[in-house]
């Protein structure tokens, strides 16, 4: 039988080691094709490159999955991969594994997610992964059997078109881990302000600083999962459709 195609992307780069814990991990699973920014490109959302061209080349990395490299976003890379590179529509897009966390409202800002989001956006199943440390060096493969289980529990059980999972993994040892929760986004945001500063020449700039102020401690919150040692996993979808406003919002505007 013919083994799943199954795209893998990021946003921290095509060379960052998350992606390729990732990557090899997808290599047990099925046939594997990379397609990842040449550079880091965290925080871009879902992001497009409209204004100047793309290029991106084949490079050789371990394993037997074929890498290609381009100079664009996470959602650059799926749209590439599906018109560009791949001679039959993929299985299964997984996205990450992401150096930090994606859970409650980092979602709405995370590269690797909209990445995943996009795969949706095509009508394919799709995860978005993230291990909620920032250190380069971080262990990915204690949560290899919980990932692999979850691609194919997927792979056998398609989601709904239009849903795809965002997954995040606790800071822990693989025998720490709990366990996987299904959860909701947590109510949460980033309290934040720019610091001003004053650079050499005697000009202002700005860095954006802040804190992460989470406001939701139902047992059903991706947070809270998270601070009990659970991997959380929630369903997203696209549609940002306001559905249990829209009589309201008619009956005012009519």
């Amino acid at each position: 039988m013919q083994r799943p195609l199954i795209l893998v992307t990021n946003d921290d780069g095509i060379t960052a080691p998350g992606i390729r814990n990732l990557v090899e991990f997808m290599n047990e699973i099925g046939e594997v094709v990379v397609v990842a920014p040449n550079s880091p490109q965290s925080g871009k959302g879902h992001a497009i490159t409209i204004n100047s061209t793309l290029t991106f080349e084949e490079i050789n990395l371990d394993g037997p999955q074929k890498d290609y490299s381009l100079s664009g976003t996470p959602v650059d890379c799926v749209k590439f991969a599906l018109d560009k590179i791949l001679t039959r529509r993929p299985d299964l897009v997984v996205s990450g594994i992401n150096h930090g966390a994606n859970s409650s409202i980092n979602v709405i800002y995370s590269g690797t997610m909209s990445a995943a989001v996009e795969a949706g956006v095509e009508g394919l199943q799709a995860i978005g992964f993230s291990l909620l440390d920032f250190s380069w060096d971080a262990d990915f493969k204690q949560a290899k059997t919980y990932i692999q289980s979850l691609v194919n529990k997927v792979l056998e059980n398609p989601m709904p078109k239009g849903i795809v999972l965002n997954v995040n993994i606790p800071k822990l040892s693989s025998g720490e881990i709990k366990g996987i929760r299904v959860c909701k986004q947590a109510d949460a945001k980033w309290e934040e302000s720019f610091d001003e500063r004053i650079n050499p020449h005697g000009h202002k700039y700005f860095w954006l600083s802040g804190y992460f102020n989470n406001m939701d401690t139902s047992e059903d919150a991706d947070e809270v999962a998270l601070s009990e040692g659970y991997i959380s996993v929630v369903p997203v979808k696209f549609d940002l459709t306001a559905y249990e406003y829209l009589e309201n919002l008619r009956e005012i505007l009519k």
